[in-house]
């Protein structure tokens, strides 16, 4: 995946942090947003992040996800 792909949650992942439904647990499984960044890389240095990829998925919520639990969007 690279910055700009539009992607979708394939896997059930529960959030606490969605504006939308702040401090309630929030299941964004099927929701679709826009990859804005990937944690591969510090200051020059390769490194091995948790969740690496950075999804927008309005402007006021974003999340980190695994690769396993994305898909591209159609």
């Amino acid at each position: 995946m690279n910055v700009g792909d539009r992607v979708r949650v394939k896997t059930p992942v529960v959030v606490y942090h969605n504006p939308e439904q702040r401090n309630e647990a929030c299941d964004i499984q099927g929701l679709e947003g826009e990859v804005v960044g990937l944690a591969t890389e510090w200051k020059g240095k390769a490194i091995s992040a948790n969740f690496p990829i950075q999804v927008k998925f309005s402007p006021k919520f974003r999340a980190h996800l695994r690769e396993d639990e994305l898909e591209l969007a159609d």
